[in-house]
């Protein structure tokens, strides 16, 4: 596993979007690793493919490992599939916008389906900071930054 350099506001690998993944096999748990790695390294409880200069979609995320336990998921094209029609707001940060926050609007629950790294289709609800950050992640796979869908606090 590596640490992996982040990519910054302004880089224009942020602004594309990701291809799918076609195949399940190597580098995928490479790059799955690394970016858990560079994750964890950089204190977030998300990090997408393209913020490390990889343009295929995948993310992963762990909204539980700073107040305990760790619960990391990897993503392997995701997509929301179905989400709530009400909204919360609240602060997001980014790893990629350093030192800079955002008051954000995202659905209260999302459900998302999304294939694992070892290829099998997966799908579930998630509420509260994990629909945000999911949402937050997948934003990041469309070429989408907090600075577009956020007013900065």
């Amino acid at each position: 596993m590596a640490v992996l350099d982040l990519r910054f506001d302004g880089d224009p690998v942020l602004q594309q979007v990701a291809k799918p993944v076609t195949h399940f096999g190597d580098p995928l748990p490479t790059l799955i690793a690394d970016l858990f790695e560079t994750m964890y390294d950089a204190k977030g409880r998300g990090l997408a493919a393209p913020q490390v200069g990889v343009l295929e979609r995948v993310f992963v995320i762990d909204t539980t490992w700073k107040e305990g336990e760790r619960r990391p998921i990897a993503f392997v094209n995701p997509e929301i599939t179905d989400q709530a029609p009400f909204k919360q707001q609240g602060p997001e940060a980014c790893l990629s916008i350093p030192d800079r926050s955002f008051d954000v609007a995202r659905p209260v629950w999302v459900d998302l389906a999304w294939t694992s790294p070892s290829g099998i289709a997966q799908k579930s609800r998630f509420h509260g900071v994990g629909a945000v950050c999911v949402c937050h992640e997948l934003d990041h796979l469309n070429g989408i930054l907090i600075t577009q869908t956020g007013t900065e606090i």
